[in-house]
């Protein structure tokens, strides 16, 4: 049994975005945000393309998007490369996201929440070990946290991750140790196959069940990938 790369954006898209993907994404979720614990219950995976509203602006396209049984909204990214002005993309869109919630003559009281999760092959942050940051508003002397803080930005760095198979232990590390190293693995982990979200994300994830022409455009995705990254 061989498994595609979760950090593809092919992959990444299929796994968490898919039709099919909803009780992966609540797990995902809950594991990466909320410390394995169950607050998230129900969810609706949506379009990730966020048009621009005004004539000229950017366009863009997240990984992931879903809305949360309490009406905030997830984006999610998984980036593999440490482009220009990464960071300020990050903000580029959670800001959108929040912002093109309102129509003319809408209240601002209707306004949700917006996470930006973002997962990253790449150290962002070197001056903290900590694998998952979380950054939300606050005033910068006495770090009060802003009243209305409706936009969280949550990273998560990939090479930070140094558990092997037998070291996972709760289920924020297995989701982890999926994303980094679904690909080097020939069959699904005893201890990570008992939990339903990831045996199934292992399922869609085995190269088996991709048509050619899927397999096609993985593999050159992969060289893309490949090559961007040598060329760096």
């Amino acid at each position: 049994m061989r498994f595609i790369n979760p950090k593809t954006d092919f992959a990444f898209k299929r796994i968490f975005g898919g039709p099919e993907s909803k009780n992966i994404l609540i797990s995902f979720l809950n594991a990466m945000i909320y410390n394995a614990e169950p607050i998230i219950e129900d969810l609706e995976i949506i379009d990730p393309y966020q048009a621009a509203q005004i004539m000229g602006l950017k366009d863009t396209y997240l990984d992931v998007k879903a809305t949360l049984n309490d009406g905030s909204l997830i984006i999610i990214e998984m980036q593999v490369l440490n482009v220009e002005a990464f960071g300020r993309r990050i903000l580029y869109n959670a800001s959108k996201a929040y912002s093109t919630q309102l129509y003319s003559g809408e209240n601002y009281g209707i306004l949700k929440k917006v996470i930006a999760l973002t997962i990253t092959d790449f150290i962002m942050f070197p001056e903290t070990e900590k694998i998952i940051t979380h950054f939300v508003f606050k005033e910068l002397t006495d770090n009060l946290i802003y009243k209305e803080n409706d936009i969280d930005l949550i990273f998560i760095e990939l090479p930070k991750f140094q558990g092997n198979i037998d070291s996972l232990k709760s289920l924020t590390d297995k989701w982890i140790y999926f994303l980094k190293d679904a690909p080097k693995l020939e069959t699904i982990p005893e201890n990570m196959a008992t939990i339903e979200a990831i045996k199934q994300a292992f399922q869609i994830a085995n190269r088996t069940n991709l048509t050619r022409e899927e397999l096609e455009d993985l593999q050159k995705r992969e060289l893309n990938s490949l090559f961007m990254i040598n060329k760096q």
